[in-house]
């Protein structure tokens, strides 16, 4: 996926010589771009003034390119002394760099020792190039850049963010027409917030008109010694005609959160919100964290591969990235997570996975560093032993023990963080007096009182969030562990049917069973033949294994995974239930955005085997929810895992009452 004008600024930067109608513009963003940047897209939208003493100020920039305007900016908010608290940049790009490719043009162009120093950190950081949303945090998170790599005429409408300038970088209808559609501008206005500014080295006639009907006004400003014209401006709409308006930080008062759960799920959201300055209380009915299914000794995390790129393989995929990240810093923090070495060898069921699979990687021209298809002799080779099938390789999957990831979580919160135990929640309920939530245990005492609360406790979040339109379900799981010796060691773990995970002690952990809403917690000499028996059916070797006698004495551990009827997650706000059903008539026709909310509640539940990939994305999604920041994933995405998603489908089939 290299680039080609990158021999064209290389080219012209060793002799002068054009390559590519679109070198000039390409080769000023490298070279000449610090001054455009400073001049047009800082100055023009009135920065670093209008961020001062703000606690969250938003960029949306339309094409990062190198990536010089967030580098300039990042730049002059580090200046700053009275710089705000947060910064989010939000950049489009359809046509990524590689990271060699971006850190050759960076040496070359560069000569600012700070820019310089920033263009490193940031190429350092570049993300694998596969679809969608990636969220780059610096600064201890206080600059997030979140890239999407997509067409920006399909993802600047997806986006959920409320947008204080917009860098309107490479609107040229001549060079990019595809950036100055009517669906364009309207998005625009749809993310702008109070006193939007924008700014724009274009000024041509289609631009102005476009801006003017989405209800922005502009001047024409002399840039550069006068030897070009920029616009900038405002949003200043003469009627306020959004339906919708863009996201906004919760009305709260003291920034104080319980969160019901210290799973998986709930863990991650402590992190999260804690990173941000957040008090939080947790309650937890176990004496200590991760103790059901968040307990078993390894899990195994990786993406999904899919032909139509399905919103679960989507959802997976920016899940697993930022997971990747999240674990990498809590460990230059200095939090120990027990995990094995990078590399995850999947499996082909059958011969029509193997073809699929295969292609859906080369249609996405996946990178190698995401996923790697493999000939059974390559995928034997990994694995350190005979294979039925051949199937893929995910470099950066592997295992890990959640309760680790847990504990650093947790003492990642550090002083921010009050944990209880052994408090076994009944209800919430939240006064129109005070606007707090009151937290009540089984016997009715109350617990702890908060402006927002996150509900974490898979199976009994419907039941303590009152939802009545969440229908979860209950899958009990038996994992088999193997003693060191018994089976011939893997190389690496290796899933299919079923799965085999090598530990660091020398055990070989395999299953699942897969058991819908059996609540039996003793361990069956039945279902740890099942798991030898599947784990056999992709490696030969474990077939002597796989035997009534073998495996009557094994040790495990049951854990229930709790799952929706679509096999996706409940991540976000939660349903004012109450109100909807009142307003059923009315919301027959509604998207999500028309729903009641209960204000300052949320859900973060109904992972099923996904905890680890979805843990971190959905603790992002729901701390930028309460913050009024840009969102992680794509609005649609978003959508897909909305707890009221089944509340609205019973609105419009009419079936609430």
């Amino acid at each position: 996926m290299t680039d080609p004008l990158i021999p064209a600024v290389l080219a012209f930067r060793d002799n002068g010589t054009p390559y590519s109608p679109r070198y000039d513009d390409i080769y000023h963003s490298a070279v000449g771009g610090l001054e455009q940047a400073r001049y047009v897209f800082l100055q023009g939208n009135s920065l670093p003034q209008r961020w001062q003493n703000r606690r969250i100020f938003t960029v949306l920039e339309a094409g990062f390119g190198m990536g010089i305007n967030f580098l300039t900016t990042w730049a002059a908010w580090r200046a700053d002394p009275a710089r705000c608290e947060r910064l989010h940049f939000v950049s489009i790009e359809k046509h990524p760099f590689t990271q060699s490719d971006l850190r050759e043009l960076y040496a070359a162009t560069i000569s600012d020792p700070e820019i310089a120093a920033l263009a490193g950190l940031l190429a350092d950081e570049w993300p694998m190039l596969v679809p969608g949303a990636h969220r780059l945090e610096f600064e201890n998170g206080r600059v997030t850049l979140t890239l999407i790599f997509a067409d920006a005429a399909e993802s600047l409408p997806a986006l959920s963010l409320s947008a204080d300038a917009f860098y309107l970088d490479g609107f040229s209808p001549a060079k990019n027409p595809e950036l100055w559609t009517p669906a364009i501008f309207k998005a625009l206005a749809r993310m702008a917030g109070e006193g939007a500014t924008f700014s724009t080295c274009s000024n041509a006639d289609e631009i102005e008109r476009a801006l003017t009907q989405n209800g922005f006004v502009y001047q024409k400003i002399d840039a550069f010694g006068g030897k070009r014209t920029m616009l900038a401006g405002h949003f200043a709409p003469r009627w306020r005609v959004r339906r919708y308006e863009p996201p906004a930080p919760a009305m709260i008062g003291e920034r104080h959160a319980i969160v019901v759960g210290t799973g998986l799920a709930g863990c991650a959201v402590i992190e999260r919100l804690a990173a941000r300055g957040w008090r939080v209380t947790s309650l937890e009915r176990h004496p200590q964290v991760a103790q059901d299914a968040s307990g078993n000794p390894a899990g195994v995390f990786h993406p999904m591969i899919s032909r139509n790129d399905s919103v679960a393989s989507r959802v997976t995929r920016a899940g697993f990235l930022y997971t990747l990240r999240r674990w990498a810093a809590l460990e230059r923090s200095g939090y120990s997570l027990r995990r094995g070495a990078p590399g995850l060898l999947q499996i082909a069921a059958d011969n029509d996975e193997a073809r699929s699979v295969s292609e859906a990687i080369a249609a996405f021209d996946y990178p190698a560093d995401y996923v790697t298809p493999l000939s059974l002799a390559d995928a034997q080779h990994l694995a350190g032993q005979p294979l039925e099938r051949s199937g893929w390789l995910f470099p950066h999957g592997g295992w890990i023990d959640p309760a680790s990831l847990c504990a650093a979580q947790c003492a990642a919160a550090g002083a921010a963080l009050e944990r209880r135990f052994g408090i076994d929640v009944g209800r919430i309920e939240r006064s129109d007096a005070d606007g707090l939530w009151t937290v009540f245990d089984r016997a009715g005492q109350t617990v702890a009182r908060a402006p927002v609360v996150i509900v974490a406790t898979a199976h009994d979040a419907a039941r303590i969030a009152g939802l009545n339109y969440a229908p979860t379900r209950s899958i009990r799981g038996q994992l088999s562990l193997l003693p060191a010796g018994s089976v011939q060691p893997l190389a690496m773990p290796v899933i299919g049917e079923g799965y085999a995970v090598p530990l660091d002690s020398g055990v070989t952990l395999t299953g699942a069973t897969y058991e819908l809403d059996d609540p039996d917690t003793t361990l069956r000499p039945d279902g740890h033949l099942e798991n030898l028996l599947r784990v056999a059916q992709m490696l030969p070797a474990f077939a002597d294994a796989a035997t009534p006698d073998r495996t009557a004495g094994l040790d495990g551990r049951v854990a229930f995974r709790c799952v929706t009827s679509d096999r996706m997650p409940m991540i976000g706000n939660l349903a004012d239930e109450t109100a909807a059903i009142r307003d059923a008539q009315r919301l027959r026709g509604a998207w999500p955005l028309d729903l009641p909310r209960a204000e300052g509640l949320y859900g973060a539940f109904a992972y099923g085997s996904r905890g680890l990939v979805w843990a971190a994305l959905g603790a992002e999604l729901i701390a930028s929810q309460i913050e009024g920041e840009p969102w992680p994933i794509e609005r649609d995405l978003a959508e897909d895992i909305d707890p009221a998603r089944f509340l609205l489908r019973a609105l419009r089939q009419g079936t609430v009452g």
